[in-house]
């Protein structure tokens, strides 16, 4: 994708805004655009991708007392030229015990992402001998542990974003069961400047859940935008919390949307697999990179 060809895509999408805020619906951000294109962050316009691994992003101390020094992989179109791309961070799941950076749902869809131009990050966090396997106060301590180390990679993204050409007002979280637990916690309950020590801004645009729910946090009008996958028969993350999610968002006057599916379980990726990323890649192109900055 030459240099010219994506300013000249880059203006022409831009030119949709006026349509979309226009728009007095709350499923207008799940319209596909109309475009012929080929679209930046809607097609696939890049054929490849370079991951750097083992990105430092910070430490942390897990609950045993050790130090776990905390990593990203970090996936990029292939010869991007473009100056401020937005960025993707990806969470994955395992009950705040096991699971890794990884994950196979993630690799796929950071390679997706990539080729559709955006920056994509799957980071490690801290994890926890029993996780939350038992509902419990170790297992609160994992979810907050995790939130906070989400936080710390945004701040560390947005506070490099000129050394990896990332748009610093346009960073979603997205992610997988318990990743995606901590992705809706990180986009209801943004860390400002000031506030816990922080000096950079924990806040997403967006958040992207599968089979998660919004745990921490309180529901207000500048929170993430939030899209959410969830099986009615989900044995894990009860479905019930992720409805609660969405009436919390309702009631707090932000965005949300979740796609429910009837009698599926927990995190149905493959089965579903096209129809999220295609959710995602519209919403995301909609929401996260068409929607004026607030």
């Amino acid at each position: 994708m030459s240099a010219e060809t994506g300013a000249v895509r880059l203006t022409r999408v831009r030119l949709v805004i006026a349509v979309l805020t226009t728009l007095a619906c709350t499923s207008c951000y799940l319209n596909p655009p109309t475009d012929p294109g080929p679209l930046r962050f809607r097609d696939e316009v890049f054929s490849g991708v370079t991951l750097t691994s083992n990105i430092t992003y910070g430490t942390a101390v897990r609950q045993n007392g050790t130090t776990m020094t905390l990593q990203a992989d970090v996936y990029e179109p292939t010869d991007d030229d473009a100056p401020l791309r937005p960025l993707i961070i990806w969470v994955h799941g395992g009950s705040f015990k096991s699971g890794s950076k990884t994950s196979p749902e993630l690799v796929d869809q950071a390679n997706v992402f990539s080729r559709k131009g955006y920056v994509n990050a799957s980071i490690s966090y801290r994890l926890s001998a029993n996780g939350c396997t038992v509902i419990d106060g170790a297992c609160v301590e994992s979810i907050v542990d995790a939130t906070e180390d989400a936080q710390a990679a945004v701040r560390f993204f947005r506070q490099n974003a000129a050394a990896y050409r990332i748009d610093p007002n346009r960073i979603a979280m997205a992610g997988t069961s318990a990743g995606a637990i901590t992705a809706l916690n990180v986009g209801y309950q943004a860390v400002v400047p000031g506030s816990a020590g922080a000096t950079v801004s924990s806040r997403v645009q967006a958040a992207v859940s599968l089979s998660g729910a919004r745990l921490l946090g309180s529901c207000d009008p500048d929170d993430a935008g939030a899209l959410l996958f969830h099986g009615t028969s989900d044995g894990l993350v009860p479905y019930a919390w992720a409805t609660d999610t969405i009436t919390c968002a309702d009631e707090g006057d932000s965005w949300a949307h979740l796609v429910s599916w009837e009698g599926d379980g927990h995190v149905p990726y493959v089965a579903h697999r096209d129809e999220i990323i295609d959710t995602t890649t519209t919403f995301l192109f909609n929401y996260l990179y068409l929607r004026p900055l607030v």
